[in-house]
């Protein structure tokens, strides 16, 4: 599937809830936020019926997000569904890991391509400052489950916050000395509370992780579904991986699309572009005009987001644990 800017589009997010079990200071607010009702949120039937649209449009690499994925039951069937569907190639997920230790058995029976944990520090008192909750070491005993898993790709995601968990760049960047991880650094996104943080950018972690770790050598290959550019340091098993939309602006090789939970099909992360597919999907219409609808939002899709000038921007009204990152 083309856009009209002749980006092959292949890649799609899946949010299947706006719930979360953390309260992270960029994301959402201590006090949580009101739910999205049950009946709104698309069934797993649904989802796959989209999903089977998608694949048949080109998509073949499909990412679960959240809110928190795995605070929705049953997790596990829809990986399973989703991984039956012709054309779907890799199905993989995004979690903070609270409830990955206990779930990972049936997600790897579920046929799960791959994993990226959301850790922004290791230290306990600095990840409850980030996420309001005391529970580091249950995340780290799910990051250790998971790599029992030899053939389950796992990536470790930290979003680095200037004055916040600076000093947890370089612990958890060692991560991947010894194991065989992708560990990435998320340039902070200006949406929601995320605007009032102060973000590192690329360059400057490189002269963080340069001084204490070693060189930086780029790593020529494509590792995973996005844009992330890696990196090998001498002795590391795994690699240093970074995601800058800010600093680096990837849009022209941008290859995904975004589901929101409620059935919004959004284009780019900044923009208001897309169609609601809920309602169409709900009244029954007909598979091949809801792949017309699709198809048409996908050639749409606009050439590059503008965050560094967000005053003349058509936003939509969600925060990131409404998207989806």
């Amino acid at each position: 599937m083309l856009d009209q800017y002749h980006r092959s589009i292949d890649y799609a997010r899946i949010s299947v809830t706006d719930r979360c079990n953390l309260r992270c200071i960029y994301c959402m607010p201590k006090e949580g936020v009101t739910s999205t009702p049950h009946q709104e949120i698309l069934t797993y039937d649904e989802i796959c019926q989209i999903c089977e649209m998608f694949a048949e449009l080109g998509i073949s690499k499909i990412k679960i997000t959240g809110g928190e994925p795995l605070v929705r039951k049953n997790l596990n069937r829809l990986v399973s569904d989703l991984k039956k569907i012709k054309g779907i190639e890799k199905v993989t997920l995004t979690t903070n890991g609270l409830l990955l230790g206990e779930q990972m058995d049936s997600l790897v029976q579920a046929g799960i391509d791959g994993i990226n944990i959301s850790l922004d520090a290791l230290d306990d008192e600095i990840y409850k400052d980030i996420t309001g909750c005391k529970a580091v070491t249950k995340v780290r005993g799910s990051l250790a489950a998971a790599m029992t898993f030899k053939n389950i790709k796992l990536k470790v995601n930290c979003v680095p916050i200037k004055g916040i968990n600076d000093e947890e760049i370089v612990r958890l960047a060692s991560l991947a000395k010894e194991n065989t991880i992708w560990v990435r650094f998320i340039e902070m996104m200006p949406i929601g509370l995320g605007q009032q943080f102060e973000a590192y950018s690329e360059a400057e972690l490189v002269t963080i992780l340069e001084e204490k770790l070693g060189e930086l050598i780029p790593h020529t290959g494509k590792q995973g579904n996005g844009p992330a550019r890696y990196y090998r340091i001498s002795g590391f098993v795994g690699e240093i991986g970074f995601i800058s939309a800010l600093s680096h602006r990837f849009c022209s090789d941008c290859n995904r699309i975004r589901l929101t939970s409620t059935g919004f099909l959004k284009t780019c992360l900044q923009y208001e572009q897309g169609v609601e597919l809920k309602p169409l999907l709900r009244k029954g219409a007909d598979k091949e005009l809801l792949k017309e609808v699709i198809c048409k939002t996908i050639y749409d899709k606009p050439l590059q987001h503008h965050f560094e000038r967000r005053e003349n921007c058509s936003l939509r009204s969600e925060k990131m644990f409404e998207i989806g990152g």
